[in-house]
């Protein structure tokens, strides 16, 4: 076993993903009791995201989803991955993570992203243009500054009550994310099936870029990524079947459609696009059985010196995910690492 594996914290992104003939409530109730089996296994956070307009994914609000799982929780942190900050008014986001960390205090993690409404008609409902992503360093700096009262935007404005409390911040590397949380000395979240050269290369201009701040004294880099652990090689690459033809379908079709069941997947007639599209989908993601996915995720921590592993896994079959989760856990030997108060998650230095 690699010991860098038990030297990582490892968390959980979950996307709140439909399943074919669930509704989306299922999938939010899904999603709550996950937070809390994720919390027995020892994670170390639990994520939720931010979709709009999107049938095949219920997780349209976040934070107000990220408040029922910490009611569901009492351990775990909880937080988002990510509220995408041009989407909102800062003022309205530093409220909303205020509230939950006034009620949930030291576990509220805020991650945040840069993306848009992926179509016209999403960013028109959401009142928000297709550059509204170019002002994210203006909105982070003053979401940033309603914590800690030094916003300069709108001096005579106080949000209330997250003035004065401490939410740790995190930048998805969406676009410059990167660059944006090395300036503003934040957590950066870097997907790894970005493709290997362009993440190293982003994750060493982070780090050369870095400055500290009150809210991080040192680069601290969480890489996402896709796995799926199974008792067999070919079970484990099953299990990325439903969420790649989701994928692909999305790509073609311009709909991001409920998982299908892996079996109805592979018996489907593809265009020759389509076939292209999943094949990619299911490629660049970390599967296998534990020998084989201790190797890959050892591989991956020495390549990036990652200080934290996001996981993400959408499958059919939630029972076949919870146990890909479980394995992973005993793998990893996946627990609490430190005691309450001490190096607490919002301490500059461990998150």
């Amino acid at each position: 076993m690699t010991p860098v594996l038990h030297a990582t914290r490892f968390s959980v992104l979950d996307r709140s993903r439909t399943r074919q003939g669930q509704d989306p409530s299922q999938a939010l109730r899904d999603t709550v009791d996950f937070a809390r089996q994720a919390e027995g296994l020892g994670y170390h956070r639990f994520w939720v995201s931010e979709h709009h307009s999107v049938p095949g994914v219920a997780g349209s609000a976040p934070t107000v989803l990220a408040a029922a799982v910490a009611a569901a929780t009492s351990r775990i942190r909880v937080g988002t991955g990510g509220v995408m900050l041009p989407n909102h008014r800062p003022l309205v986001v530093a409220e909303q993570f205020g509230v939950l960390e006034a009620l949930f205090p030291g576990r509220i993690d805020m991650g945040l992203g840069r993306s848009v409404g992926f179509t016209d008609g999403i960013r028109r409902a959401l009142g928000r243009d297709k550059n509204a992503a170019e002002d994210f360093g203006e909105q982070l700096d003053e979401l940033l500054g309603y914590f800690t009262g030094e916003q300069r935007v709108y001096p005579q404005v106080h949000a209330v009550p997250a003035e004065g409390l401490r939410v740790q911040a995190f930048v998805l590397a969406t676009g410059s994310g990167a660059d944006q949380a090395a300036t503003s000395g934040l957590p950066l979240v870097m997907t790894a099936a970005r493709g290997e050269e362009a993440m190293l290369r982003s994750i060493e201009a982070y780090r050369a870029a870095f400055r500290p701040s009150s809210w991080a004294q040192r680069p601290y880099v969480v890489v996402a990524a896709d796995v799926a652990v199974a008792g067999s090689g070919g079970a484990a690459r099953r299990l990325l079947v439903p969420e790649a033809w989701s994928s692909a379908y999305s790509r073609t079709h311009g709909v991001f459609p409920p998982l299908m069941p892996a079996e109805a997947v592979l018996g489907l007639e593809m265009s020759t696009r389509e076939r292209t599209l999943f094949e990619q989908a299911r490629s660049g993601r970390i599967s296998g059985t534990e020998d084989e996915v201790a190797e890959s995720l050892g591989s991956l921590l020495e390549q990036t010196g990652a200080d934290e592993v996001l996981v993400t896994l959408s499958t059919y079959d939630r029972e076949e995910m919870l146990e890909s989760y479980r394995r992973l856990a005993r793998l990893v030997a996946a627990e609490p690492r430190a005691a309450e108060g001490e190096n607490s998650p919002g301490d500059t230095h461990i998150f």
